[in-house]
Order: structure tokens, then sequence, then C-alpha cells
């Protein structure tokens, strides 16, 4: 599915932005997120400062990586030598066509393309608001959430230890003292289980991490952290009212992610799903599908040519506003394929049905992950058998909520409290 429109970082100049004026000494009445430009991870972030109440007292940077072409093949590099490199390809590119160097094109709406967009989250001008608005506004709450924001988080909580709290979600792999807290989902420490060290051979140990378990400054979850909670459904119900009130009922929405190194498939399993929402169509009112931005074309197309002209079903082709809030708040049952941890805990957090496609195709942490929820009882596998109309429900998955007060125990211990 298309992702959720996020606001825009601001331009990297030290000036203060309104949001950060007034307060007083201890009491964090502002935040930062440090973003990576993928809104399954921003999401994360918005959601435990929305828990927080700093909602509207928050400032988004983002970590852009370049994309498109090689680019893609260098994800695995630390992100700032990945600019630099990228910076450094374009430079001889232009030189050896011998042109004139000239501005490269925009990613994101702002900078340019390869070393400018290191500057995207300035560490230094985020350390030197912390330091210079310390005393008169208080400490400064930092999220970070993904990979290549672990640097930039890092280096704030080092230079400014005495100013901010810096959170990091998704497990940082190593050094968790960097941050002041770590928030992650349980299946993350998967590897130091007997089952998994089972399955990995005994000189491949030591390369594997985490290597420690987790310790007090670490929040585990069951899933994702997220926006969604019973306000946020309520308003969003209002909201979207006039489009899904009039649609037959029951609604069953269709999430479909895409594969990734522990969930695999393809054109058979769209097939396989193609064929399952056949069979229970019939208990439908109305089936409302969607797909990532990222759903292999192979996938998507299988199921826009079987379910394109029929009546009952609607398929999101991506154009704006996107639905899926709308989905989560209006659909009475989900149908979410297991790669996505994101979207399946959106939809547990409803307490309405979730059925899984295709779980038995996980593997490591992913299939732990899915034991999980089904021994919590907020899934079940959709084996193409149901009746969407017989409900059933389970106390909702409430992991962001936790999290966050789980975050303002930790701020207790260190004098400081978020404001009322």
């Amino acid at each position: 599915m298309r992702p959720i429109r996020l606001p825009e970082p601001p331009s990297p100049t030290i000036r203060v932005p309104e949001i950060f004026e007034g307060g007083a000494y201890s009491v964090i009445r502002r935040a930062v997120i440090i973003g990576n430009g993928y809104p399954g991870s921003e999401n994360q972030s918005i959601g435990l400062v929305r828990a927080l109440g700093l909602y509207d007292k928050h400032v988004l940077y983002r970590v852009t990586r370049p994309r498109g072409g090689i680019n893609e093949w260098l994800l695995w590099l630390p992100v700032s030598l990945h600019q630099k490199l990228d910076y450094l390809i374009q430079f001889i590119q232009i030189y050896s066509r011998g042109r004139n160097y000239v501005p490269l094109p925009l990613e994101h709406g702002g900078g340019s393309v390869g070393l400018a967009s290191v500057l995207e989250a300035d560490v230094k001008q985020i350390v030197t608001m912390a330091r210079q608005t310390f005393e008169k506004d208080g400490p400064l709450l930092v999220v970070a959430s993904g990979r290549d924001t672990i640097s930039v988080a890092s280096s704030i909580r080092r230079l400014a230890s005495e100013n901010v709290f810096v959170i990091q979600i998704q497990h940082p792999r190593s050094q968790l003292n960097r941050f002041d807290l770590v928030i992650t989902p349980r299946h993350d420490f998967y590897p130091l289980t007997p089952q998994a060290q089972e399955q990995v051979p005994q000189f491949l140990h030591r390369w594997i991490t985490p290597r420690e378990p987790p310790d007090r400054h670490v929040i585990l979850t069951l899933g994702a952290l997220h926006q969604i909670d019973s306000a946020t459904l309520r308003s969003t119900a209002a909201a979207w009212h006039d489009e899904f009130a009039p649609l037959p009922k029951p609604l069953l929405v269709v999430n479909i992610g895409w594969p990734t190194s522990h969930c695999r498939y393809g054109a058979d399993l769209a097939k396989q799903l193609t064929a399952y929402l056949l069979n229970i169509l019939s208990s439908c009112g109305t089936v409302r599908i969607s797909f990532s931005s990222r759903t292999p074309e192979k996938v998507s197309k299988i199921i826009v040519k079987e379910f394109a002209d029929n009546p009952k079903v609607y398929i999101w082709g991506g154009q704006e506003p996107n639905p899926h809030m709308g989905h989560l708040a209006w659909a009475d049952a989900f149908v979410v394929t297991a790669d996505s941890v994101s979207l399946i805990s959106e939809a547990c957090s409803t307490g309405k049905p979730v059925y899984v496609m295709g779980p038995e195709r996980c593997k490591w942490k992913l299939s732990d992950f899915h034991k999980s929820l089904r021994e919590r009882g907020v899934v079940r596998p959709f084996t193409g058998s149901e009746d969407i109309a017989e409900s059933w429900s389970y106390p909702p998955l409430n992991d962001t909520a936790e999290a966050a007060s789980q975050v303002r125990e930790a701020l207790a211990e260190r004098g400081w409290r978020v404001r009322p």
C-alpha cells in the first residue's frame, strides 16, 4: 500500500522550531524523531511520541539513502558511506560525459541526492539545540527507528547525554548501551533461543546477533509500534463514514505486502490467495484489497486479473487519499500476508478477526512472531474455509501504550517526566 503521508523534515538550520519554546526544567515537552524515509519505521516513532502526548510537539528529521539503480545493491553499507559513494559515482558520471557540475536531482523534495542528504538529520544541529535550550525548555526526547538512524541517534546521546533521552526502536544489533532505551519485538531475540541455536552451525554463532539477552533498559513488545488506538479508530471512522457506511457487510479488508528474506513468496501465493478469496466471497458483503508499494507486479497482476470486474471487490489503485486508516476503522475482518509485522500489528490492535496468509512460509524470527500471535489468540491462519460473517474477538494488542508507560517509568528514574 502507498505509505501514509508524513510531515517533511525542516530545513537544516540552527533555528529552534517554535514547538521548543517554553517549558520547565526536567519536564519533557518536545520531541525529535529521526526517521529513515520508510513509513513502517517512522510510524513506530510517531506512534510512541503520540502515546506520550507529544504528537503536536515533535519535529521529524530524516536520514535518507540514495535510491534507484546501483543504490539498491548498496543498502548493506553504512548510510554515510553509501551517500558519499553515490555522490562520487554521480560526479564521475557527470565528469566523464564532459558536463559541468550541476545540482543532482531531488529525491525527497529537498537537498540533493548524495552528500547533501547526510545533512538532513544533522547531529550537530540537534545537539546544539538540546544544549542551548535545556535550562529554559527542559530535556529533549529523541526517538529513532530503523538501522540507518542508529549512528545519528547514538551520536546525539554521546554528545548531549545530560540534555536528551534517546530511544531506539528496533534492535540495533549491538552496543545497546548507546541508547537510554531500546524498544524492540520479542522475536528479535529469537537467535538466543535453543530452537534457533540448533538451526545455526556452531562456528556461526559468534556472528549471529543479538548475543546478549535483553537487560533492564530494553522494552520488549509482541509486535510493531504504530499510531492506532481506540481514539484514533473512532475519529477515523467518522472521517471515512460517507465512503464506508453504505458498503454491504461484512467488510473484509485484504492487505498484501511483499516477500522478504524471512518470508519468501511469489505468484504461487497470489494464486493460492485468489482461490481462498473466491471460496469465502459468498460470506462477504464487500471485499477491499490493498497492495503495498513494494508488492511484486507478478503478485498483484494475478489478483487484479481475477477480481477487477467483480462487483463485490474494490481494489485500491494507489490514488490519494490512502484508505488504510478507514479500512482499520470500518473492516469487520482482515486478511494480511504474513510478511508484514507492521500491517499485522495494526490489524491486531482493533480486536477484530485477523487471518494471516502464508505464515508457513516464514522462517527464523518471523516464524517465532507468528507463533506468539497464535498463542495469544489474536490471529488465525487463512484457509479459504472461513465464514467471514462469523466474528470472533480478543483483547486488542496494546504494545504502543504499554511501551509508552514503561518509557514514563524510565524517565521517572532519571528524575524527568513527560508534560501532563
